[in-house]
């Protein structure tokens, strides 16, 4: 080109942005600088420019601006070979982004962009090129915001310009980010998914009209691409292929950084693993929110509404996951229906075990299902509670608390999984259904204590000869033996009095097996005498071979046995959340609760507590007219006409007058007491009936 073009090399230090303008001499590069810094076109130029930070203050982008001004060495090679020059000191997959720049355009009528076409074509580091002209300041400060927009929305990750299609890394980033956006799972955008999907990328919500107008483009262009008003998959894809192809692919980085993506179309470790403080002592649990967005991801993914997930359906709840979360093991630890496929409370269970035993790792999976947007918090750090120390619970004598951790520990074959897979409700046959290498040694269920619903996390240790401290730290142990072993309960012996006799964690012995008979343990007292002696509770029967689900007692008992649970003052603080928090008036649950808070239902209610009242008012007025009888023998015939209580009749009669004229009863009085009988009648009819109601749809769910 006769005036020349300088070629700027842009690279990202981390929040620094630095343009090389580098290599050719006497086509402008200094005067470029110098004009953007004085914002006049300079008499007197200096050999090279110092080099220069834009503050960040002054950028569109919000990000320093580091310039370099190279030497101004009279360079002979043509741009076409600067290129490949530039690109041999690269590596393929992280080459720097290239802006041609034609200065002194105040020198010519004509503009080089044809004959620049093709070099951009050839190569695809070419991120744009821009004609400028120092001494007319024309696209100076273009020049440079085009710098940043190189390194901050570079096209490279994004689009292949050789096939005019996006890469396969934007396609399966944009793709999650769809599915996540998608929270009826059907398969479309509507318009409240795009009005969220918006305002959550983009700080604003789209009118109605521009709606409209976006999925036309998309009708126009693409036959697939709206279906039933909204927008699919391809239809979301292809408006993104839109945008990079017309320059506008800051919108797609935009919505790549909001969901969690860093230049590489990888999800950076900020986004994945907030920082979490956890203190000594403390556990970590799911709040109520957390509960809540769980839930709605459930039932997201619930098609068929049977309250459990099949294999497809776990499957297509995990396809935002870069890999497949949970193995075969999970269906033995929580609970499952009859088919084998994780319910509600067992999809819940999993959630809180793994919160609880690592939640670093629940912090990455709620990333993943991308709980930051669609609940609207900062991070996943929101969604966990970390507890506070048990030493305080202890001390307090309440806790705060919704998840006990029991190590079970026992030789092999006592029956410790038997005792693990009772607590989701298996009996024996179910348990030998069990393959050995889909073996879980946690269970995780559901226990209510004192009216309050908590989790109970067991956990099967090492049968091993010594325990470690980590197989030590819980809240409470179960120690098992077998009733048919003489030698099962030696080792129970020898390890609580190794580890757990002179700590504060309360012990259970659980006599396993006793189905079968039981035969004299070889140790020197037996286990009644044994837990006499250190002041534990008797051993408690268990066996999981029964006919229907084995029994819960032991569970309960190991639940209420913490040291701060056996003082009757103690106090159960948990958070105000309902067996079943399902709110997808979808399902059976939703319509009857729907329609136990209806204006129909309560007005029946109404009607039919006016009923009842006229109907008893008689019998109240006529027993009122006998509490009002001033004459005693009055009062003595009526009440002799009720059979039963008529010994206690006789028996006020023998205290005296003077005592019958203290408890007379006055007409106020009367008023009152017949008010708050009418009252507690009522609520007692319809406190039974709203329990037996509650309960019908309890089971339902």
């Amino acid at each position: 080109l006769k005036y020349g073009m300088p070629l700027l090399s842009v690279t990202k230090l981390r929040y620094l942005i630095s343009v090389f303008n580098a290599f050719a001499a006497r086509v402008g590069k200094t005067s470029l600088i110098m004009s953007l810094v004085s914002e006049e076109f300079p008499e007197e130029v200096p050999p090279r420019a110092e080099e220069i930070t834009i503050p960040a203050d002054v950028t569109p982008e919000r990000v320093p601006t580091h310039i370099v001004d190279y030497s101004g060495k009279d360079y002979t090679i043509p741009l076409f070979r600067w290129i490949p020059l530039i690109n041999e000191r690269t590596d393929k997959d992280s080459r720097l982004p290239l802006i041609l720049v034609g200065n002194k355009s105040d020198l010519v009528e004509y503009s080089s962009m044809e004959t620049i076409l093709p070099i951009m074509n050839q190569y695809t580091e070419i991120e744009t090129c821009v004609e400028c002209s120092a001494k007319n300041l024309k696209n100076i400060s273009e020049l440079f915001y085009y710098a940043q927009k190189a390194v901050l929305h570079p096209t490279g990750p994004l689009y292949c310009p050789e096939e005019k299609e996006m890469k396969p890394a934007c396609i399966k980033a944009l793709t999650r980010i769809f599915r996540i956006s998608d929270q009826d799972n059907d398969g479309t955008l509507n318009d409240a998914e795009l009005n969220f999907f918006q305002r959550i990328c983009f700080n604003t919500p789209l009118a109605p009209q521009a709606l409209e107008d976006v999925k036309n483009v998309v009708r126009k262009n693409l036959s697939d691409g709206v279906a039933d008003n909204g927008l699919t998959l391809k239809g979301f894809l292809f408006l993104h292929t839109l945008f990079i192809q017309r320059g506008r692919h800051e919108t797609t980085w935009t919505v790549l950084r909001r969901f969690g993506y860093d230049d590489d179309l990888e999800l950076t470790p900020e986004y994945l693993f907030p920082p979490l403080k956890i203190p000594p002592d403390c556990t970590t649990e799911l709040n109520h929110h957390a509960y809540l967005f769980l839930q709605s991801i459930f039932d997201k993914h619930d098609l068929d509404r049977d309250c459990a997930l099949s294999p497809d359906e776990l499957k297509d709840l995990f396809k935002v996951f870069p890999y497949m979360p949970w193995g075969p093991d999970v269906n033995n630890t929580v609970c499952t229906n009859e088919r084998g496929w994780i319910t509600y409370q067992g999809f819940l269970s999993q959630w809180t075990l793994t919160t609880y035993l690592d939640v670093q790792r629940c912090l990455e999976y709620l990333g993943y299902l991308g709980y930051s947007i669609l609940a609207e918090q900062e991070s996943q750090a929101s969604a966990i509670t970390v507890t506070r120390d048990k030493k305080i619970d202890l001390q307090k004598k309440q806790t705060q608390r919704n998840v006990f951790r029991c190590n079970v520990v026992g030789m092999k074959g006592c029956g410790k999984s038997g005792v693990l897979q009772a607590l989701l409700g298996r009996n024996l046959i179910r348990q030998r259904q069990i393959r050995a290498e889909h073996k879980s040694y946690y269970a995780i269920n559901t226990v209510y204590v004192y009216g309050q619903e908590k989790y109970l996390l067991l956990h099967d240790v090492s049968d091993s000869e010594f325990l470690t401290d980590a197989e030590t730290i819980c809240d409470a142990v179960c120690l098992v033996y077998d009733v048919s072993n003489p030698k099962s309960f030696e080792y129970c012996a020898r390890i609580f009095k190794q580890h757990f006799m002179d700590s504060r964690i309360p012990c259970l012995v659980v006599a396993a097996k006793s189905d079968l008979h039981e035969v004299r343990q070889e140790y020197s007292i037996s286990p009644a005498e044994f837990c006499k002696k250190h002041k534990m509770p008797p051993p408690q029967a268990f066996t999981c071979n029964t006919v229907d689900v084995p029994s819960k007692d032991i569970f309960v008992k190991l639940t209420t046995m913490q040291d701060f649970n056996s003082c009757p003052s103690v106090c159960f603080r948990s958070h105000a959340r309902l067996r079943c928090m399902c709110a997808c008036n979808r399902c059976t649950f939703c319509i009857c609760q729907n329609f136990l808070n209806s204006d129909l239902l309560q007005s029946v209610k109404n009607k039919l507590f006016t009923a009842v009242l006229n109907r008893l008012r008689p019998y109240i007025d006529e027993l009122g007219a006998m509490l009002l009888a001033d004459e005693e023998s009055s009062i003595m015939q009526q009440v002799h006409a009720v059979n039963s209580v008529e010994d206690s009749i006789f028996m006020e009669s023998s205290l005296g007058p003077r005592l019958l004229e203290d408890r007379h009863v006055t007409q106020a009085d009367l008023k009152s007491s017949t008010f708050w009988l009418r009252a507690s009648f009522g609520a007692t009819v319809f406190a039974v009936l709203g329990f037996a109601m509650y309960k019908a749809l309890l089971k339902q769910r």
